[in-house]
C-alpha cells in the first residue's frame, strides 16, 4: 500500500500520521535520517548518565527509543500527537520495555512541568512541521509560529543549567538557528555524514 503524502506539506498534517499508522502492518518502523547505531556514539558522548530523563518528541514508530531502551537508557518519555501511533507504541512496548512511557501530545503545547526533563531530542519532528508550502528562505507565518512554540516549550521543560536539546536533521543552519538561537542558551552545530550531510544541534540551558 503506497503510504507516501501526495505533497510533502502533508507530513505536517495530524490526519496524514493518523491515516499513515492505521494502515501500516503490525511492528512496521520509520525513521528520518541515522539510525541509531549510526549515532549511539554521539549519544554517549552527549548523555553520560543513562538514568537522564529524556523526552523524545514526535517519537512516532521510529526505533530510537527502544534501541536507545535497551541500550540502557531506560527513562525515556515519548510524545506524539497521533493517537494511533501511541496506541500502537504502547502495545508494543508494554511487556518488553515497561518502565518506557508514551503519552498522545503535541510538541508545541507540552503537557509537563517546568523543569522535568534532562535531555529532549527531535529527529525529524521539526522538520516535519516546516514542509508547508511557501519560501524556504522566507517561511510562511504557521512555520514560525509552529517551531517557535516547539523550541519554547522544550527549554521549558528542561532543567535550567543543565538541560540539553538534540536535534537532528537535515536542515542546514541558515533555516534552523533563527530557531534554536535562544538567549540564555548555548547553541552548537556540528555537521555530520560525507556524500549527504545532517546537522546536530544541541542547544545547552
Amino acid at each position: 500500500m503506497d503510504i507516501l503524502p501526495q505533497s510533502n506539506d502533508q507530513y505536517g498534517t495530524k490526519e496524514y500520521w493518523n491515516t499513515r499508522y492505521s494502515q501500516e502492518t503490525d511492528g512496521a518502523s520509520f525513521d528520518w535520517f541515522k539510525s541509531y547505531s549510526e549515532i549511539a556514539e554521539i549519544i554517549h558522548n552527549l548523555i553520560p548518565s543513562r538514568s537522564s530523563k529524556i523526552l523524545m518528541l514526535g517519537c512516532g514508530n521510529s526505533k530510537l527509543s527502544e534501541e536507545m531502551y535497551d541500550d540502557g537508557y531506560k527513562n525515556i518519555v515519548n510524545v506524539d500527537y497521533s493517537a494511533v501511533v501511541i496506541q500502537q507504541m504502547q502495545k508494543r512496548h508494554r511487556e518488553v520495555r515497561p518502565e518506557m512511557k508514551w503519552h498522545e501530545m503535541d510538541v508545541r503545547d507540552l503537557k509537563f512541568e517546568e523543569e522535568t526533563f534532562d535531555v529532549a531530542i527531535d529527529k525529524g519532528t521539526m522538520d516535519a512541521m516546516m514542509t508547508a508550502k511557501g519560501d524556504i528562505w522566507d517561511p510562511p507565518q504557521q512555520v514560525v509560529e509552529d517551531c517557535t512554540k516547539e523550541v519554547n516549550e522544550v527549554i521549558r521543560v528542561l532543567r535550567k543549567k543543565s538541560g540539553l536539546f538534540i536535534y537532528l536533521t537535515f536542515g542546514q543552519p541558515h533555516f534552523r538557528k533563527r530557531f534554536l538561537d535562544i538567549p540564555g542558551t548555548a547553541l552548537e552545530v556540528k555537521e555530520l555524514g560525507e556524500a549527504f550531510h545532517y546537522y546536530l544541534y544541541t542547544v545547552r540551558t
